[in-house]
């Protein structure tokens, strides 16, 4: 049967999912409802309609609903880039001498270059739908603004970016594209708003971080007189999930027609969009009891929310201004050191995943930057895609696991999730080959949480 599985399985467009799932309505125990932190009471709709677009707010409160059906223009638009390939890992098999087979879901087949797109269409569909006449937002690594640019294109929706600092600089040609596609692109911490001037106060020099970048964002959103605009958020909230499991379904469809079952499924995390959308349609069969893959997040060991922090109640971002979301946590003040892994750079986990892992549902594991890279250069030299250092993350994770079947003579099948490309990641690159690139871990008196 191996030699009849092609390198990559590709769905028709007849067979992309035509509903989102919604993991919460599988879930026996929920997740904690987010609380208004001038109450400490469970967030209503009208708590959360000044911030963000009234439809993705129904989808965040709803717990009940299994399936949820994607709007036709949103449809419309994945078929741009979507369905993606299942690619067999026949070369990796063979490099790791291992009896698994190895599988990967590659979401980078978009100039976006990466999974975002996924939730960058519905959130600008339901925006414009709503009548708003703007829209604004934070980005790490820049994958999430770059698709969020691209889909306010598409649909003539005014897209503004607050960056991360430190990928501002460090990918300067990430910003261009943003622009390309008309998003007006601004550093954070900055001084345009009153949360990044007092961040500047309390940390000068600081490279920034996605808790920051969200306070920018939102005060942005809330500060417009004509209450036109509205924050949208790349990770961590359910919606988010649930626009991303796209990316399971259509792995679970593709494994189907292959015959296949997996054992063992791979993410990296950093907020959770892209590990909750990987693992949505098997979760719920392992919910329902209906399967018992193993679910392994990776994250990186110098910002580890699920390894080092607490599983408590904290703000989404660095100013204290949003919703407090149950979660596991650094610490909303914790600014984690200027790595690589930008797109990973944020000090909670959506409570969606924080509550499946609390309740050891899946697992997580954390890896050093040129641990990490190690295993990019590796997979690049092998598979020929050169990966994000945040798809890295699962790469590393995927090779340890085919790495302990060989060594237990299992012959599982792995899937893990190949997120984006890393095209603007050269920066990494070469200080990784030239060694230059180094590790830093948090101690814990850097970790607020603890």
């Amino acid at each position: 049967m191996a030699d009849k599985i092609p390198y990559k399985t590709y769905l028709s467009e007849d067979e992309m999912p035509k509903q989102w799932l919604n993991i919460k309505g599988f879930m026996k125990n929920k997740p904690d409802p987010m609380l208004n932190p001038a109450t400490m009471q469970p967030c209503v709709k009208e708590d959360l309609t000044p911030v963000f677009c009234d439809k993705l707010v129904d989808q965040e409160l709803n717990a009940t609903d299994k399936y949820i059906d994607i709007p036709q223009p949103v449809l419309d638009f994945y078929k741009l880039y979507r369905p993606s390939p299942l690619v067999r890992a026949y070369g990796l098999e063979k490099y790791l001498d291992t009896p698994a087979e190895i599988y990967y879901k590659f979401e980078g087949n978009n100039t976006s270059g990466s999974h975002k797109l996924n939730s960058a269409a519905a959130q600008i569909y339901y925006a414009k739908e709503q009548g708003l006449k703007a829209v604004t937002t934070e980005t790490g690594a820049g994958q999430w603004g770059t698709a969020l640019a691209m889909a306010g294109v598409y649909f003539d929706m005014p897209v503004k970016v607050y960056m991360v600092k430190v990928s501002y600089e460090q990918k300067p040609f990430r910003r261009n594209v943003m622009n390309v596609y008309g998003a007006s692109v601004v550093a954070s911490p900055s001084d345009t708003t009153a949360a990044g001037r007092k961040i500047l106060a309390e940390h000068p020099g600081t490279n920034g971080s996605l808790g920051c970048a969200i306070s920018e964002a939102v005060e942005a959103a809330v500060s417009d007189p004509e209450h036109k605009t509205r924050y949208v958020l790349g990770s961590v909230l359910d919606q988010v999930l649930l626009h991303q499991s796209v990316i399971g379904l259509e792995t679970k469809t593709a494994l189907d027609k292959l015959g296949k079952k997996a054992d063992i499924i791979v993410g990296c995390a950093g907020g959770g969009s892209n590990l909750g959308g990987l693992i949505a349609p098997f979760i719920a069969e392992k919910l329902e009891g209906k399967a018992n893959p193993r679910i392994i997040a990776v994250e990186p060991a110098s910002c580890p929310s699920f390894t080092r922090g607490q599983y408590k109640y904290d703000f989404c971002d660095t100013a204290k201004t949003t919703p407090l979301a149950r979660m596991y946590t650094l610490g909303c003040d914790f600014i984690p050191s200027p790595n690589h892994a930008g797109g990973l750079r944020y000090h909670g986990m959506s409570p969606i995943l924080s509550k499946l892992y609390d309740d050891k549902y899946m697992e997580a594991k954390s890896y050093t930057q040129t641990e990490v890279f190690g295993a990019a250069v590796t997979f690049a030299r092998i598979e020929g895609t050169l990966p994000a250092p945040e798809s890295a993350h699962a790469i590393k994770g995927a090779f340890d696991a085919a790495i302990e079947c060989r060594e237990k003579g299992e012959k599982k099948v792995i899937v893990f999730g190949l997120t984006g490309t890393g095209y603007f990641d050269m920066k990494a690159y070469d200080e990784f080959l030239g060694g230059r690139m180094t590790d830093y871990i948090p101690t814990d008196e850097e970790i607020a949480a603890k």
